[in-house]
């Protein structure tokens, strides 16, 4: 049986006129201008200084395109692409159809699958499924899979590589010119990473409100969400090879398997320390 949720975290906007495509393709990190109607693709807005402001899913309309957005962020990214609309023949408005998740058992459902991966199987857009699950089921789910969320990245505070954008289809490096491409693409193809998000397992329950994760002394990142023993850590990568720790808590590096294949940016690291 499907597990299906309601998002109340995400909301969508109308990106609809002649110049939406040319439009957005200046500004976000994915390509839209090979988008077809009811494509789903994941990507971000970011400052142009190459962080992270906004994630969003574009959804390919047969006019334009929905974007797919954190509900607490919808009226800040519609402000700033009004900013940047200037004469473009663009309409940019709310859009209130609901946003749904489906996973496990999705066969015959109709929604469109998640282009992160696979196994975080359908969003769906509109009424025609019906919720047995809630939002936190989801969120557990996701977090099982070690794919970082909002909750993970904030806004304007991560590198969209950090957040393996680029490992969960977030980035087409292929595609030219977008705010903040020249860092994003420097750090590719640089190999400039110091730090990625990734999944983590505590031996037992926080004692402390303190985030930071230690090998020894040294800091060796911080904890980003946490449900249950299962959280995420933005870590450094040149110190994970040894004993960490979070309070009075060990912390063990838990690779999904789509994270430890990667060779990309130093990941390589994780599998050369043993983990």
């Amino acid at each position: 049986m499907p597990q299906i949720a309601r998002l109340e975290s995400r909301a969508l906007i109308s990106v609809t006129g002649a110049d939406w495509a040319n439009f957005l393709q200046g500004l976000v990190t994915q390509d839209v201008e090979t988008l077809k109607a009811g494509q789903l693709r994941f990507g971000g807005l970011l400052t142009p200084q190459g962080r992270l402001l906004y994630d969003m899913f574009i959804l390919g309309e047969a006019d334009g395109c929905r974007l797919d957005v954190a509900a607490e962020h919808r009226p800040a990214v519609i402000q700033r692409l009004m900013i940047y609309r200037l004469r473009a023949r663009v309409m940019i408005a709310v859009d209130d159809t609901p946003v749904m998740a489906a996973w496990s058992a999705t066969a015959g459902l109709e929604g469109r699958p998640d282009p992160r991966l696979p196994e975080l199987g359908l969003r769906i857009y509109g009424t025609q499924a019906n919720p047995n699950a809630d939002e936190a089921a989801y969120d557990t789910h996701r977090l099982a899979l070690g794919v970082p969320g909002p909750a993970d990245w904030g806004s304007d505070r991560t590198y969209p590589i950090e957040a393996n954008f680029d490992l969960l289809n977030g980035i087409d490096f292929k595609k030219g010119c977008f705010v903040g491409q020249e860092t994003t693409s420097r750090m590719k193809r640089r190999g400039q990473i110091k730090s990625r998000m990734a999944p983590v397992t505590l031996d037992r329950p926080a004692e402390t409100p303190d985030t930071e994760i230690l090998a020894g002394s040294l800091r060796a990142g911080k904890v980003t969400s946490q449900i249950g023993d299962r959280a995420m850590a933005l870590l450094r990568l040149d110190r994970i090879g040894g004993d960490l720790t979070l309070g009075q808590a060990g912390v063990k590096v838990d690779l999904p398997p789509w994270l430890r294949s990667s060779t990309d940016f130093g990941l390589q690291t994780f599998a050369t320390k043993g983990l």
